[in-house]
C-alpha cells in the first residue's frame, strides 16, 4: 500500500470516527447530546428531540460508512465537510467544546478534494483548453 493510499486511509478512519461515535454515545446518553442542536430544529420538534437525534444519528452512521468504504467518496466528505461546519456554526458560543470539529471538517475537505472526481476535472480542464484554442 502506498503513502498516499495509507493517508487517505487514516484520514477516512478518523473522520468516520467522528461520525459514527456521537449517534452511538447518543444512544446510551442522548441528553448530553441533543443540546447541540440550534434551538429552532428543537422548536420544530418539540417532544420529539430523541427522533430528531436518532435520524440526525443514522445520516452520521451513513455518511461514516460511506467515507469508511473508500468508494466515490468525494459527496460524503463534502457533506461531512458542511455538517461539521454548520455544527461549528450553530454552536459557536460552546466553541471551547466543538473547536475540534474544525480540525475535523479540514480532514474531511482533504478527503473531498483528494477524491473530486477526475473525470469533471479533466472533462473542465480540456473544455476550458479547447475554448481557449487559436486565440493567440
Amino acid at each position: 500500500m502506498g503513502n498516499e493510499r495509507v493517508v487517505s486511509l487514516l484520514f477516512r478512519i478518523g473522520v468516520a470516527f467522528a461520525f459514527l461515535y456521537p449517534p452511538i454515545s447518543a444512544l446510551l446518553n442522548p441528553a448530553a447530546w441533543v443540546g447541540y442542536f440550534p434551538p429552532s430544529f428543537l422548536d420544530l420538534f418539540s417532544g420529539q428531540e430523541l427522533f430528531l437525534l436518532h435520524s440526525f444519528g443514522i445520516f452520521e452512521v451513513l455518511i461514516a460508512l460511506w467515507i469508511l468504504s473508500g468508494k466515490k467518496i468525494f459527496v460524503p466528505s463534502a457533506v461531512a465537510t458542511l455538517s461539521l461546519l454548520a455544527i461549528v456554526a450553530f454552536n459557536f458560543s460552546q466553541i471551547d467544546v466543538v473547536f475540534r470539529d474544525l480540525s475535523i471538517a479540514a480532514a474531511a475537505a482533504a478527503l473531498a478534494v483528494q477524491n473530486y472526481p477526475r473525470i469533471a476535472l479533466a472533462t473542465t480542464f480540456t473544455t476550458r483548453l479547447s475554448k481557449t484554442d487559436g486565440i493567440m
